[in-house]
């Protein structure tokens, strides 16, 4: 098992690596912005509006930690966190900025 494991090229080794953080840092912004999101759009009470994006926001960082693991590269992951985390902070800050909280 040991000699399996020394025979990893060190590219192999940081690529998973660097994927592995992108799915732990990217996935907790892509969740929290998600939460913030949603928690701003509901039309729910407060309480039950954020309790809805606290839920949630646990399925999309399942969601975030899956695709950055689907990912050939870690630059496709990087990108496809990017992405949506981009368009939920532009949403959020429309609705802040516009008031309509």
């Amino acid at each position: 098992m040991k000699d399996k494991i020394a025979t990893l090229p060190m590219s192999y080794r940081l690529a998973v690596t660097s994927r592995i953080l992108a799915a732990v840092f990217g996935g907790y912004l892509v969740a929290a912005l998600a939460s913030v999101t949603l928690t701003l759009w509901l039309p729910q009470g407060r309480a039950e509006a954020l309790v809805t994006g606290m839920t949630v926001s646990f399925l999309v960082y399942l969601v975030a930690v899956l695709w950055c693991m689907a990912c050939r590269t870690a630059w496709s992951a990087c990108v496809g966190l990017l992405v949506p985390s981009v368009i939920l902070a532009t949403v959020s800050g429309v609705v802040r900025g516009l008031g309509l909280v």
